[in-house]
């Protein structure tokens, strides 16, 4: 009660400052103003969302959504691309979070869980999806493709539609501090049936340029890809290991030397176009299985320094939120993301059954695999760039599933972690 009664008040601050103080809200002022007020309000809202028993990171998104350019206006949409310069960092911590969080030796004993839920669920979706898009296209707001060009669009979309979000679940298990084998099934299979999406993305991408006729038989995509994936890996596990060489040896300034070593990943990630949640991912696990006692001491730095970064970060994501969007194509995105819902709980089940581990908390795995983010959005971004005359309507499509998905997967993955008994009292 005393933190929402205190959220009210900074939102009435934050009011009065819009409204008479027009110089705080100057351009010079306004990353200021959002990054203050995002960063006390959020972090009092996810604490009343704790109250209800629903994840943190849940609140920060919806003080997002309410106070952001499509309700309240609170945070404008200048402001909330301001926010959102922390992206690169935020993502970066949560990633080595997930990295320190899945041991090898636990790992090796799930890969047949892994493989078969996180694998299954994946190809499952796909399949279903592309052949409910491809049957109901003639209804459906989409381009007039006709033969290969729309089986190949069809692709593409289904692996939009279908990806999955490795940073949504890592925060979610991170701030509930959960550990147990499913943490680190939901973990690994989240992160294994996103790694595939992305390829089949690629290639599905390929197959409508040679079917529209715009690119030959280019390998490009494909050698670009194999160079994003085995060189994120090494560079990532190099960076880890020069980690753990500091946390063995010097182990000072624990949260000042996390930092650099976020910094250092997301600058070379950029600039060698590595992908950074891989990387990040590599760097962590590294340091994980080459120093574990330090890396348990890692891990409570994190756990104190880091809460600002994730606030930020998903106040913004909150923020950014297209709610235009959910309403141009609500009634369609509505319609695939129940079909999604029930494909990853159809087809996870099934994996469940076939390990015979229908009676353990595995059967709740599927509940980690909903939520949807950032990646998805920026592979949406690449196919309204390359094909202007139907991409745009799929982007439009993707921010739409992404606003319903971002908001319910993280209660589903809280709710499951917790009736598994792993969330940390």
């Amino acid at each position: 009660m005393i933190r929402a009664g205190a959220f009210v008040l900074i939102v009435g601050a934050m009011l009065l400052a819009r409204w008479y103080g027009g110089e705080l809200a100057a351009p010079g002022s306004s990353a200021a103003l959002a990054l203050g007020f995002a960063l006390i309000a959020a972090y009092l809202q996810g604490g009343v969302a704790e109250r209800l028993r629903l994840p943190r990171i849940s609140g920060y998104l919806v003080f997002g959504v309410l106070c952001g350019p499509y309700l309240l206006n609170l945070i404008t949409s200048t402001m909330a691309r301001e926010l959102r310069v922390v992206d690169e960092l935020a993502l970066t911590l949560i990633a080595v979070i997930a990295g320190l969080e899945m041991n090898i030796v636990h790992l090796r004993r799930q890969a047949r869980s892994v493989l078969a839920i996180g694998g299954l669920t994946m190809i499952g979706t796909v399949i279903v999806i592309m052949a409910t898009l491809l049957i109901a296209w003639p209804w459906l707001p989409l381009p007039g493709l006709t033969g290969a060009t729309r089986v190949a669009a069809a692709l593409v979309i289904a692996a939009l539609v279908t990806s999955f979000s490795p940073t949504v679940s890592i925060a979610v298990v991170a701030e509930s501090r959960a550990r147990g084998p499913m943490t680190e099934l939901v973990m690994a299979s989240v992160i294994l049936a996103d790694l595939l999406l992305i390829v089949v993305f690629a290639l599905g991408l390929q197959l409508v340029r040679w079917a529209g006729g715009t690119e030959g038989g280019d390998v490009g995509v494909v050698v670009a890809l194999a160079w994003e994936m085995a060189g994120s890996v090494a560079f990532g596990a190099a960076v880890g290991s020069v980690f753990a060489l500091y946390l063995r040896y010097v182990r000072r300034e624990l949260t000042l030397a996390l930092l650099t070593v976020c910094a250092v990943l997301a600058v070379a990630s950029a600039r060698w176009h590595f992908e950074l949640i891989l990387s990040a991912l590599a760097a962590g696990l590294v340091v994980e299985n080459v120093a574990p006692p330090e890396g348990d001491d890692l891990k409570r730095a994190i756990e104190r320094s880091g809460l600002p970064l994730i606030v930020i970060f998903f106040a913004a994501a909150g923020a950014s939120l297209q709610l235009d969007a959910l309403a141009a194509l609500g009634w369609t995105a509505v319609a695939l993301a129940s079909i999604r819902l029930g494909c990853i709980r159809g087809f996870a089940e099934v994996g469940v059954r076939w390990l015979g581990l229908g009676a353990s908390p595995a059967r709740m795995a599927w509940m980690g695999l909903v939520s949807q983010a950032g990646v998805t959005l920026g592979l949406a971004t690449i196919v309204a760039t390359e094909f202007p005359d139907w991409g745009p309507t799929i982007r439009v499509l993707v921010v739409a599933l992404t606003a319903l998905h971002v908001l319910v997967g993280p209660i589903l993955l809280k709710a499951a972690l917790q009736r598994a008994g792993e969330v940390a009292a």
